[in-house]
């Protein structure tokens, strides 16, 4: 089993504690970003600062110019340029492994640049943070994200998260679209992506049938409470149509990876609900390339566990799943009320915890982790 905790470059650079801080709370590995999205992020333990503004996404390794396309990361003015590389190698000196942890098509930055590369919904408006992976610009870069993490980075295990198309559900800034009560069938409608590289390649009329749909406009009789409902004889092509974005994007990356670093192992954000849209990206058939699948873990522990033994049931042999938990508010402070969420999630299958964050908790919340650990064990 090895358990990973996750945290960001700047958690470790210019604070000589973190390493010793993290290697105590008995985990094997630490999931460090080498590419994330923009956050204002709390910094509890470190001497220089206590809140952190990261306002656009960034690549935390050098950039080197010749290694790109049309789609280049930017640097970080917040943290050294090369802060994974400082903080892999003093967290390595530690005893920790370190592995690389990859935001892909969740980008601010780029799809502000690029809005012709972005998802779309049914009425043509864009989703900035989110690259739809139906471009082969937006595949290249991802490609070329994941060559330069394990070529410079040269982690000891390589995590990918938004490895799909991202959907509507998104804390973007003063999140303001709660009062117009769509139910979750109209969040994975407004999820389906209708940029000039995906609206072909869905049935004709589909567009319509989703407009209607989330306009109330269809009759009465057939108001529906799920997105296979809403979308009728037309779900199944909708369907296979979005999951082989993800597919196809995983395969190329999986490629990529194999070839550049045979040995380092694969983890990947996944979810198996094909209709997924975000950064746990759809795995409705499994993928037997991975090492690792992590569900996310943050909602209802029946539905998580639910959502880890389906992933179990897909995984192949030697394949290990992962369950990505919450130690963050909601969530009490509370030892005993977490390990019995990690043994539940046991017993749904996963054989190792990636816990979030070690970086934003409180010590009262890295003691609940460290203590949840050892009484799981």
């Amino acid at each position: 089993m090895v358990n990973v905790a996750y945290v960001y470059p700047w958690d470790v650079v210019g604070d000589p504690s973190a390493p010793e801080r993290l290697a105590g709370l008995g985990v094997e590995a630490v999931a460090l970003a080498a590419s994330y999205h923009s956050t204002r992020a709390a910094t509890p333990y470190h001497p220089a600062h206590r809140v952190l503004d990261v306002p656009y996404p960034a690549f935390y390794l050098p950039i080197r110019p010749s290694s790109w396309s049309r789609l280049v990361p930017a640097s970080p003015t917040w943290t050294p340029e090369d802060a994974y590389l400082q903080a892999r190698d003093t967290l390595k000196a530690a005893g920790l492994q370190v592995h690389a942890w990859t935001v892909l098509t969740h980008n601010s930055h780029l799809g502000t640049a690029h809005p012709d590369l972005t998802v779309r919904n049914a009425f043509g408006d864009p989703y900035p943070y989110a690259l739809c992976p139906a471009h082969e610009d937006v595949i290249e870069y991802c490609e070329r994200l994941v060559q330069e993490i394990l070529t410079v980075g040269e982690p000891d295990g390589l995590i990918l998260e938004a490895c799909g198309p991202m959907g509507f559900g998104h804390q973007s800034v003063h999140e303001k679209t709660s009062g117009a009560d769509w139910t979750s069938a109209d969040i994975d409608l407004l999820s389906l992506c209708f940029c000039t590289a995906c609206a072909d390649r869905y049935p004709p009329n589909t567009r319509d049938q989703v407009r209607a749909a989330i306009d109330r406009t269809l009759p009465a009789e057939t108001s529906p409470t799920t997105i296979d409902e809403a979308l009728g004889r037309l779900a199944d092509e909708v369907r296979t149509v979005r999951a082989g974005l993800s597919t196809s994007l995983r395969e190329r990356l999986m490629a990529v990876a194999r070839s550049a670093s045979p040995t380092v192992p694969i983890t990947l954000h996944a979810n198996p609900d094909p209709w997924a849209a975000g950064a746990f990206a759809p795995l409705p058939s499994g993928e037997q390339g991975a090492d690792v699948l992590v569900a996310n873990c943050w909602g209802d522990p029946a539905t998580d566990a639910a959502r880890l033994t389906r992933l179990t049931e897909l995984s192949g042999p030697g394949q290990r799943v992962g369950a990505y938990v919450l130690a963050l508010p909601p969530r009490p402070a509370d030892a005993e009320a977490l390990a019995d969420q990690l043994r539940t999630y046991a017993k749904a299958g996963a054989s190792e915890f990636h816990l979030y964050h070690a970086g934003l908790a409180s010590p009262q919340r890295l003691k609940a982790m460290r203590e949840a650990l050892r009484l799981h064990h």
